[in-house]
């Protein structure tokens, strides 16, 4: 998959607008390079509005991948509202320590795409 349009999305759930980041089945340099883009479309949005979906189903990381997700993750943070995350059976959990650590926020990972979709638009 190319790092275009369809992998950094907003889709609609319950009137409610959603970032969807699909690092599904993505190598690790793609996800380094879909990682450079998302802060493209987190930050033109207003501050504090933006819930982000994020789906890792078996995408792979290295350190570079990584390094572009926690900046990209404390870049984006003043826009963020909430973030969700699903598929991290193949995010190792030193990265995602690193990742919740080096950015400053809560993600969470759900099971499910349905129950983190519904995380996120709780108020």
């Amino acid at each position: 998959m190319s790092p275009t349009g369809e992998c950094i999305r907003f889709i609609s759930h319950e009137g409610k607008r959603i970032l969807f980041v699909d690092f599904s089945k993505c190598s690790a340099q793609e996800v380094e390079k879909i990682s450079r883009i998302v802060p493209d479309y987190v930050t033109i949005q207003a501050r504090g509005s933006v819930l982000i979906l994020t789906d890792f189903t078996g995408a792979s990381f290295d350190n570079e991948a990584l390094r572009t997700m926690k900046e990209s993750a404390v870049f984006d943070k003043p826009f963020v509202k909430k973030s969700a995350l699903i598929g991290t059976e193949t995010l190792p959990e030193k990265f995602y320590e690193q990742l919740k650590t080096f950015s400053g926020r809560e993600l969470p990972i759900f099971k499910t795409r349905e129950e983190a979709l519904s995380w996120l638009i709780e108020e």
